[in-house]
């Protein structure tokens, strides 16, 4: 028999007036307009007080995100999509 642990998917940290924040798996969250254009992700990457949160924002046309750089809070990181 196997077992498989699955990590849980996390609500994101700070909520935005504006913005819908959604998890999109363990560490990562979509962010969109209340809408429901997406417009891009913000990852939480280390641990213990490594943690950083990465910001990519999508780009019209089928084209690849556009990483919009590595924060130390989530505040900072979901910033960039106001």
């Amino acid at each position: 028999m196997t077992i498989i642990a699955a990590r849980l998917r996390e609500s994101f940290p700070v909520a935005v007036p504006g913005l819908v924040i959604v998890p999109a798996a363990p560490d990562l969250w979509r962010v969109a307009r209340p809408g429901g254009a997406v417009l891009g992700h913000v990852e939480r990457r280390g641990d213990g007080d490594g943690v950083r949160f990465a910001a990519r924002r999508y780009v019209p046309g089928g084209r690849p995100p556009v990483q919009l750089g590595e924060f130390w809070s989530a505040e900072a990181a979901i910033e960039l999509f106001r």
